[in-house]
């Protein structure tokens, strides 16, 4: 029981203050649980970030599941992802819920432009903290360079699987020989594995019979498919909802989603919201569930087996390889989403400098620079 009060306390913490999407997070949780707390060294930390890119579903969340499990086992992943995702899941479920008056939107649409300069900020720190981890020879710089040359000049769901697999071989030859911990053999859980293609194959078949099922349906196929993380789930989600949801209601809470803290897979708890009126937090709950589940089964099911063939010579030299290409995975997202969407004016890019300058050198409280990027929106927007 203590062990599972840490695990829900730190990650409830990071779950306030983690703004920036999956870039940033895997940059917090190495700071806090690497660096920090010594849960788990750099080398096991870096095959939990390389086997959450082949899996579907949200990968930081997937990693911060895996460090809970690691920790305190099937109930400690639990009791991470409950930590880390209940604030953002509590204000999209609030936000789903309160009336946006129009002349009040102005005012929001100001703050949620500070909260994504902020993203800006965490991701563009966050990038430079892991390509000082993970790129320390010229070859790992030159994946991560052509990782984000082509995800630049060519961006798609193909182009990342190609990149990875590319990286992936390129370091199985040349980072065979990376000298590795030795991992004691873990096993391949099937039974969880089973779970997922049960579920995957066997909900929509009753969902005819409860409104609820339907919906969770929905949104456990989009968290089954997505590779790619919150970004890449936007379209998937458009698609299987279609009109279900208002442009305007989705958009709004697709944005909020990159502002708030945590996971950007909360936006299901905004969309579950919306789909279910009468009932709007039993909406919340059972889509948040449905987006999640399939990923950490999959985490379950991977884990123990992908850690003991990762400290192999030729798998580890592979996981070497695609840990350089998620830098450059990384920087090619600071410039598109996250820069793009967010620096539109030179008084944006001002606000993003002196913000990294706060952030990187002057290690000023996240909780401050979050409260400082909400009142220049604000005010910018006035």
């Amino acid at each position: 029981m203590r062990q599972l009060a840490e695990v829900f306390w730190r990650f409830l913490a990071l779950g306030c203050v983690s703004f920036g999407g999956p870039a940033a997070h895997m940059g917090y949780f190495q700071n806090t649980f690497v660096q920090k707390l010594k849960w788990l060294d750099q080398a096991a930390y870096a095959r939990l970030i390389s086997l959450s890119q082949f899996l579907p579903g949200p990968g930081s969340s997937q990693i911060g599941f895996a460090l809970g499990l690691r920790r305190a086992g099937i109930l400690g992943g639990i009791t991470a992802f409950l930590g880390f995702t209940l604030p953002s899941f509590l204000l999209m479920y609030l936000l789903a819920i309160t009336d946006t008056n129009p002349q009040t939107r102005p005012l929001f649409s100001g703050i949620i432009h500070g909260f994504k300069l902020l993203a800006v900020v965490v991701v563009a720190d966050a990038t430079l903290k892991m390509f000082r981890t993970f790129c320390k020879e010229k070859i790992s710089i030159g994946i991560a360079a052509l990782t984000a040359s082509a995800l630049l000049w060519m961006p798609g769901l193909w182009t990342q699987m190609g990149a990875l697999l590319t990286a992936a071989s390129v370091g199985a030859y040349y980072g065979r020989d990376r000298s590795q911990q030795h991992v004691e053999s873990g096993r391949f859980k099937w039974i969880p594995l089973l779970l997922f293609i049960l579920i995957f194959a066997g909900v929509p078949l009753l969902s005819k019979h409860a409104v609820w099922l339907k919906q969770f349906a929905a949104f456990y196929h989009s968290g089954s498919l997505v590779f790619g993380g919150g970004h890449v789930v936007l379209p998937l989600l458009q698609q299987t909802l279609g009109e279900s949801v208002d442009t305007d209601r989705f958009l709004l809470g697709y944005a909020a989603a990159q502002a708030v803290p945590g996971p950007m897979f909360s936006l299901a708890a905004f969309l579950g919201s919306e789909l279910s009126p009468g009932n709007a937090f039993t909406g919340a709950l059972v889509a948040t569930a449905g987006i999640f589940l399939p990923g950490f089964l999959l985490v379950i099911s991977f884990q123990g087996a992908w850690e003991s063939l990762a400290s192999r010579p030729g798998i580890a030299g592979a996981a070497w390889g695609i840990n350089a290409a998620v830098v450059g995975l990384l920087f090619a997202a600071l410039y598109q989403p996250v820069f793009i969407s967010a620096v539109v004016h030179s008084r944006d890019l001002t606000m993003v400098l002196i913000g990294f300058f706060a952030l990187h050198t002057l290690k000023l409280p996240l909780v401050a620079l979050v409260a400082g990027f909400g009142v220049a929106g604000l005010l910018v927007s006035l």
